[in-house]
């Protein structure tokens, strides 16, 4: 019962505090009725606080030091493996995260955390390779990804799942996403969502490890002297500002997803977007590096993603097709393969008349895709007996809904997708009732461009040189997807390199 009543409190307080402007969009040049913003991030703080990270106990502020060996700005997926593997190293890290809860943009993921060779893969009987993994990432990147970058990250994504592994976070239950040809999409075994799992699991394993983890510590600087960063200049609940001193500094401070005003500045044709993005997502971290010298690659490279809840901005993930769902128009015809890259199938919805479209499955892709539980919580998803009132419900023609359905059970029958080439995601037909739809259309989802890095995870200056002392791991980096990100990349993305940063930024102090 105590237990409860803290998480209780611990809700109440991370509410009130956003309330109060602890979610910093200040940076967000267009941000428009701060009333409003206020209004969305008590929302925010909310959906986040329930999601079993809030029960963590987070570190007080009267425990707060000078000085620490490592600081990690950003509490997400990157920032808390960064620490993680920086106290396996011997060090002293502590991590600042300026919401009230940590996760971030991780929280939000969906689909699942891409990587090839791994041991669940060859248990299941999946054949898989890394150069298989490489070149499909690189084509889904339309070839200009940077190809040093790729190359670590995808030979590094099997040890990733055994690192996790390791620390009792499972990821077994595999699918498949979009621009894939191989089943790599790991999941927990349930197949449930991997983003609430995965930030329980770290949180658990940070406070297992002792590291301090402040929530509602917002970093405006990170400090230098002689050339070499040595700190940070932290507000702690929007009041109290310390600098705080350390060797190294990680930055894993997710991207700019939620910031309109940068996002009109490099992309003034997304205006009016939606975004898939938790409010923390500002750009901070990359901002913060541009004034010490540290330069960005790809700003212009942003995702938007097909299948997103306009009303509420929430993603409905991949995987929900990659299990076997299908689009359709309002007019009840399938126009796209479904599994296409993202990109191209946000083109196909923005051809359509309402720029909008619907997800279509059956009762055994709901029993597969264990998120689909939470779209019908949020009140989301279309739900009848028969394909005939399944498009009464959607306002699409039921002769046509009917007849869509048949073509592509049989479609996946004779395993030939005959209309739009899908090859994917065809294991099981869309028979067994009840029937579901739920209404998307596009919205920003991802940066894929920020700081240059190397693959020891340095951030690096315009003549290509590494800014002593300083590491990014994450969104906050651009580069590793060129100009169209996978899914199930981004998960992987943060654990292989979040994991890197804090090794090598370790290898620095112990050096220095």
């Amino acid at each position: 019962m105590k237990k409860k009543s803290v998480a209780a409190l611990i809700l109440i307080l991370s509410v009130m505090l956003v309330i109060a402007g602890c979610g910093n969009s200040g940076n967000n040049s267009s941000s428009g009725n701060k009333n409003q913003d206020n209004k969305d991030a008590a929302k925010e703080a909310t959906t986040e606080a329930v999601s079993g990270a809030s029960e963590a106990s987070y570190t007080p502020l009267d425990q707060l030091k000078d000085t620490y060996d490592i600081i990690i700005v950003g509490g997400g997926g990157a920032g808390m493996s960064a620490a993680l593997e920086a106290k396996a190293k011997g060090m002293n890290p502590v991590i600042f995260e300026k919401m009230p809860v940590a996760g971030g943009n991780t929280t939000k993921s969906s689909s699942g955390m891409n990587a090839s060779e791994t041991k669940f893969q060859k248990e299941q009987g999946i054949a898989d390779s890394n150069d298989l993994f490489y070149e499909e990432s690189l084509k889904g990147g339309h070839d200009t990804n940077d190809k040093e970058m790729l190359r670590f990250f995808v030979d590094h994504s099997a040890s990733a799942i055994d690192w996790l592994d390791s620390i009792g976070i499972k990821l077994s239950n595999i699918t498949i996403t979009g621009g894939m040809n191989e089943k790599r999409t790991h999941r927990p075994e349930d197949g449930s969502a991997v983003g609430q799992y995965l930030v329980k699991g770290l949180v658990n394993n940070i406070q297992e490890q002792g590291i301090p983890l402040f929530v509602n510590a917002d970093v405006k600087d990170i400090t230098e002297k002689d050339g070499k960063v040595n700190g940070v200049k932290v507000i702690f609940n929007q009041e109290d500002e310390k600098t705080i001193t350390a060797k190294a500094v990680v930055v894993t401070t997710g991207g700019f997803g939620s910031n309109k005003g940068m996002i009109s500045e490099v992309r003034p044709d997304l205006d009016g977007y939606v975004t898939t993005n938790q409010i923390g997502s500002t750009g901070d971290g990359i901002q913060m590096i541009e004034k010490l010298g540290g330069v960005t690659v790809d700003m212009d490279q942003i995702q938007v993603h097909p299948t997103v809840q306009q009303e509420k901005s929430y993603l409905i993930g991949e995987a929900v097709r990659g299990e076997g769902a299908i689009l359709v128009s309002s007019e009840g015809k399938r126009f796209t393969n479904d599994l296409g890259t993202r990109d191209k199938v946000t083109a196909a919805i923005n051809q359509l008349p309402e720029n909008a479209a619907f997800l279509v499955f059956d009762s055994g892709v709901k029993s597969r895709v264990k998120a689909i539980e939470q779209y019908e919580k949020m009140g989301f998803v279309i739900q009848a007996d028969s394909i005939e009132t399944l498009a009464q419900e959607m306002g699409v023609p039921g002769d046509q809904l009917q007849k869509t359905l048949d073509t592509w059970n049989s479609s996946v029958k004779g395993k030939e997708d005959a209309e739009f080439g899908r090859t994917t995601g065809m294991d099981n037909d869309l028979s067994s009732a009840p029937y579901f739809a739920i209404k998307i259309g596009p919205g920003v989802h991802y940066t894929m461009g920020g700081v240059k890095i190397n693959t020891n995870t340095e951030v690096l200056n315009k003549e290509g040189n590494p800014i002593t002392g300083l590491f990014a791991a994450g969104e906050v980096t651009g580069g590793l997807h060129g100009q169209n990100r996978i899914g199930g990349n981004s998960v992987a993305e943060i654990i292989i390199f979040g994991r890197q940063a804090g090794i090598k930024s370790a290898e620095f102090v112990k050096a220095n």
